[in-house]
């Protein structure tokens, strides 16, 4: 059964005095129905290699040169979790099943999956916010004083609003890329776990944000119909 458009997973912050409240959402999307994608049905069709589009970001959005590189990695990094990997391909905007967008502090939205439709195939549009001012005196300060925990900030809000685009919900499990911080949770600890594994800038491709259960979702949404018999 495929869902029905519009379909969005979405995240504003109207109450900046409470410190969880912004720094979770970076990760924390709407409960709505929308967020259960895993069990509404959608799934990206991967017979073709998967076409996506990383636009350009405003500096007034807080975008870095970096930054569309870390969304390419995002994408990869999901499409190694199969076997045989996603191929992805770079595609026209108009046309390309995943799209990655910029958006500034003024849109209040720290991420969001907006779903749509090429002709017959679903896709999805996907919202990340760069800048990480706003986020929490201890979210900010780390950032500042270290460029490798702001990249780490982007690049985690990226593979968790493209496992929606590609299908999977929230979970309950901190050690999930797919955890919703509305349960709580020591956020600087969450994004700090993967900075740990961090060295230089291009450790951020080798190192994986996946618990053993993002992986488990991810390849049975996605399993492969067996040709034995």
């Amino acid at each position: 059964m495929e869902p029905s458009l519009p379909f969005r997973t979405c995240c504003r912050t109207r109450s900046p005095s409470r410190a969880w409240a912004i720094v979770g959402a970076i990760l924390t999307l709407g409960v709505p129905a929308s967020s259960c994608a895993q069990q509404s049905g959608w799934r990206l069709d991967l017979s073709e290699p998967l076409t996506y589009f990383i636009s350009e970001g405003s500096p007034e959005s807080g975008f870095q040169d970096t930054d569309r590189a870390l969304a390419e990695s995002a994408l990869q990094s999901w499409g190694r979790q199969l076997d045989p990997p996603v191929v992805f391909a770079p595609g026209p905007e108009a046309s390309a099943t995943l799209r990655v967008y910029w958006v500034s502090a003024a849109d209040g939205l720290y991420g969001e999956m907006r779903a749509r439709r090429i002709g017959r195939r679903l896709g999805a549009d996907v919202f990340v916010r760069p800048d990480i001012n706003g986020l929490g005196p201890d979210i900010e300060y780390r950032g500042t004083v270290d460029t490798l925990f702001r990249d780490t900030v982007i690049y985690l809000t990226c593979v968790h609003e493209l496992g929606h685009a590609f299908g999977l919900s929230h979970t309950r499990a901190f050690e999930d890329i797919m955890y919703s911080f509305q349960y709580g949770g020591d956020f600087g600890a969450y994004f700090m776990r993967f900075r740990d594994q961090l060295t230089d800038w291009d450790d951020i491709q080798q190192a994986s944000p996946f618990s053993d259960g993002d992986r488990e979702r991810f390849r049975s949404l996605y399993a492969r119909p067996s040709t034995e018999h």
